[in-house]
């Protein structure tokens, strides 16, 4: 006899869902204070936008490529092309909640990937282009990727990788794609010596804060029920979060002298982005360990970007890639066996140090090149940024004949 669906396990897989896409207007507010205010419309719509692209896209075809049967534990098959066979009833995927709830789920993040990018390239990006780079990144990179850590049979998976909730799917994806997207379509005119500073940070604790209530569902709902492992999940995405606000407010005050607004904005998401691949795997203590550590990871990965003089605008790399990569590996430090099952090399399993260190560059390699070369691509055809008078005209004016303020 089935297991009958779960109205608990559902509602709460679906208020997730709503949560995770607050995340992306949220993300939108974070850049979008961090930009000068002659593009803060465009910049809020890189990121909105992708919720009407990759949410008809993921519907149509994304979701049977990342989730559909496996094909030689690389891609899905094209069996839930157009959601067909993705009911109310259950899934493959979990016997409490309806195969739809997961599915809408999972557009969730397939929406946020993406808009996490834009960080790189804002204020100079065409906007046209930014929308086919867009759906070419969604199907050849993340829906691929997907399938090889979360779906059935995917070689990631298989290979005993663990990502609770979108350390490599989604912040190691979304960081190294960034970084590869910034070095193909070059600095913003005037970078590093005209001033750039940001035009409304109110904006981006705003969006930070948004972030971080949206998190909550992005890790506890990844547990795809109303259960301890998502009570586990939930502290733990606060826990480090909280860690890593504080360390990135000290590291900032030793450095510069002063307690800066926007670092701790900033470290707060970073321990967002740390925990997400350990939040169902680790004890509340190793959380603080993972996002006290994250935030002068990608405190001093931003220096480095700075000292290259490279402008991958809003550090999407040293933020999502590099504390990504860290939650990642430290998953595999810290994964106790009393939480989810999984050992890490602190409780006596050193081996899964190892699998979540290939995991990590394969993800790191794969998606870097394949980024580098649809981008470099589009240059040439379409060409990926605007003209220096566009740009500076402002984006907002140029590509959407529109002013934020009059």
């Amino acid at each position: 006899m089935a297991t009958p669906i779960s109205a608990g396990d559902t509602g709460w897989i679906l208020t997730s869902s709503a949560m995770v896409l607050l995340m992306t207007p949220g993300l939108a507010f974070f850049y979008g204070g961090m930009v000068r205010k002659k593009n803060i419309l465009s910049t809020l719509n890189l990121s909105f936008i992708m919720m009407g692209l990759i949410g008809v896209q993921w519907v149509l075809y994304g979701y049977s490529l990342a989730f559909g049967k496996n094909v030689f534990g690389i891609i899905g098959d094209l069996s839930f092309l157009g959601f067909a066979g993705v009911t109310g009833a259950a899934g493959p995927y979990s016997d409490k909640i309806p195969h739809l709830a997961f599915a809408a789920f999972q557009m969730m993040f397939a929406v946020i990937t993406p808009a996490l990018i834009t960080g790189a390239f804002v204020e100079r990006v065409r906007f046209k282009t930014f929308l086919v780079f867009s759906l070419l990144w969604a199907t050849i990179v993340y829906d691929p990727l997907c399938h090889w850590v979360w779906g059935d049979g995917g070689w990631v998976g298989a290979m005993g990788a663990l990502d609770f909730a979108g350390g490599t799917v989604v912040h190691i994806a979304a960081g190294f794609s960034a970084l590869a997207f910034a070095m193909a379509i070059g600095p913003r005119k005037g970078f590093p010596k005209a001033p750039m500073e940001p035009h409304d940070i109110p904006y981006t604790v705003l969006g930070a804060g948004l972030l971080w209530f949206g998190w909550f569902g992005f890790n506890a709902g990844s547990s795809l029920a109303a259960d301890g492992l998502a009570s586990y999940a939930f502290v733990n995405t606060n826990t480090a979060t909280a860690a890593a606000a504080m360390s990135w407010m000290l590291v900032s005050w030793a450095d510069a002298g002063k307690p800066s607004v926007l670092g701790i904005a900033t470290g707060a998401v970073v321990g967002l982005v740390a925990i997400t691949p350990a939040a169902g795997f680790v004890t509340p203590m190793g959380s603080i360990v993972i996002g006290a550590i994250a935030a002068p990871i990608s405190y001093y990965a931003i220096r480095f970007r700075q000292k290259r003089n490279l402008d991958e605008s809003l550090d999407v790399w040293a933020c999502h890639g590099m504390a990504g990569t860290w939650g990642a590996l430290a998953t595999g430090l810290f994964a106790a066996p009393a939480v989810n099952g999984a050992t890490g090399l602190f409780y006596g399993n050193p081996a899964q140090l190892g699998i979540q260190a290939v995991s990590v560059a394969v993800t790191i390699v794969f998606v870097f090149v394949f980024t580098y070369v649809i981008a470099k691509i589009l240059d040439a055809t379409m060409g990926l940024r605007v003209s220096q008078l566009e740009e500076e005209v402002g984006l907002d004016l140029s590509e959407h004949g529109e002013r934020a303020y009059s």
